[in-house]
């Protein structure tokens, strides 16, 4: 179906719900394709393809709320399907918070294109694909006899969406990604390090191809010989592309579920500090080419750029409909679209040079944080730093603290932000952090 007849098919659909019973009705319809292939020393270990095309509606009917979906897309299966899912919506609980949004929070077109799809990707055919996933492998692959194996993969995928509501939204999005990525893994004597690296970009032609095999060897053999060190406190140095993960508590903690299950460590501190100055986060939806970038969000919301912290100072937390009405809080939106730092001046190198000794680190390894008091212990992988240099890799180490304390330690985020990411983190290095040996 082209976007035309969805829209056809959506209003269709929303009709005959409410002409029989609904009070309110939300109706997406969506289709993709995805396809990825894996290569494992120089063979072909997967090669899959998929199209998936689907209708999801929302339904509100007498103060009860249910979501159905179906990949049935003809109109007599559907009208059924609509009408047993209204029947057996009716024998739920009831819910006073459940509504669509207020019309006037509504995306109503007329933006600029952000420039998320690459209509060209369905013309890519498996052997240019398989092509570029064998060169990736061949970058690894026979380079270093303390090799044990090389995973090289390729995946693209494209969306469209579109959706309507019964109270007047109407919108369709469109979006694509290539990516490439390698994992190598070697014999370390009493282990076997691994470690990858990846690239992504929406449009085919601005995928980046080279160096991705030999980094991810690179990367595995670096981590030979590790030590322990003594526990105590370090400075610690996040690399840009693992910093998600100790950002990951704090992005949960900022939604509205969180907020009315008690499951936030902050609660209560909007327009208050919770981290040190050096922290500035944006959401910014309209950067052309983004990885998060969008014009509404999954219930039909505008998207509006807005500050989350600023200067360590809580400014925005996520809030969807349902959880605006629990909570008596404005919706924003229920989830994040580009999330953006501001930078420092130094790269990596730069802010690694200033340590006099220190913690690089690189990965984590299980853990967890404790969504209400903030707690947190994670695994970590990575480097001992002495006067500016890397020393030897590290590991049988934990990270360890408390969220509400953690942030205002940071002292430095770096000029290096990942860009190929919807979280758009720089290196971040913290002062004063608990490390123990396990």
């Amino acid at each position: 179906m082209n976007t035309s007849e969805k829209y056809t098919l959506a209003n269709l659909v929303m009709d005959h719900a409410l002409k029989n019973g609904a009070d309110q009705v939300s109706v997406a319809i969506f289709d993709s394709r995805r396809s990825n292939i894996d290569l494992r020393d120089q063979k072909i270990d997967k090669l899959t393809e998929s199209i998936r095309n689907s209708l999801s509606i929302e339904l509100y009917v007498d103060k009860k709320y249910s979501v159905h979906s179906t990949s049935r897309m003809k109109k007599d299966e559907l009208f059924r399907f609509i009408e047993e899912a209204i029947a057996a919506t009716r024998f739920l609980a009831e819910d006073e918070f459940r509504s669509l949004p207020d019309p006037e929070l509504y995306y109503k077109g007329g933006s600029d294109d952000l420039k998320t799809f690459d209509g060209n990707l369905n013309s890519i055919d498996a052997k240019a694909k398989i092509d570029l996933a064998t060169m990736v492998m061949n970058e690894a692959f026979g380079k270093d006899e303390r090799i044990i194996s090389v995973t090289a993969s390729y995946s693209d995928g494209i969306s469209n969406t579109v959706m309507v509501t019964s109270n007047g939204f109407k919108g369709d999005s469109s979006n694509s990604n290539a990516a490439l990525s390698a994992e190598v893994s070697v014999n370390g004597g009493t282990g076997r390090p691994s470690d990858y690296w990846y690239e992504n970009a929406i449009f085919y032609d601005k995928l980046i191809n080279t160096d991705i095999g030999k980094k991810a060897l690179e990367r595995a053999l670096n981590k030979i010989g590790p030590k322990k060190i003594a526990s105590g406190k370090y400075q610690v140095l996040i690399e840009n592309r693992t910093a998600s993960s100790v950002l990951s508590p704090l992005f949960s903690a900022l939604s509205g579920s969180s907020i009315y299950q008690k499951q936030s460590f902050l609660i209560g501190k909007e327009n208050k500090p919770i981290a040190s100055t050096e922290l500035t986060i944006y959401d910014d939806p309209f950067i052309p080419s983004g990885f998060g970038s969008q014009l509404f969000d999954n219930e039909g919301l505008k998207s509006v750029k807005r500050p989350i912290i600023e200067a360590g100072v809580l400014r925005n937390f996520y809030i969807d409909t349902y959880y605006g009405k629990k909570l008596k809080m404005k919706p924003t939106s229920g989830s994040s679209s580009n999330v953006v730092f501001a930078s420092g001046k130094r790269d990596l190198k730069g802010m690694m040079e200033t340590i006099k000794k220190g913690i690089f680190i690189t990965g984590f390894n299980g853990g967890n944080c404790n969504g209400s008091t903030g707690d947190f212990s994670y695994g970590i992988e990575g480097f001992f730093i002495e006067n500016g240099k890397i020393v030897h890799p590290v590991n049988e180490m934990n990270i360890s603290g408390n969220m509400n304390q953690f942030w205002f330690n940071l002292i430095e985020t770096g000029s290096d932000v990942l860009e190929n990411d919807s979280f758009r983190t720089p290196s971040l290095m913290f002062k004063d952090i608990d490390f123990s040996g396990i």
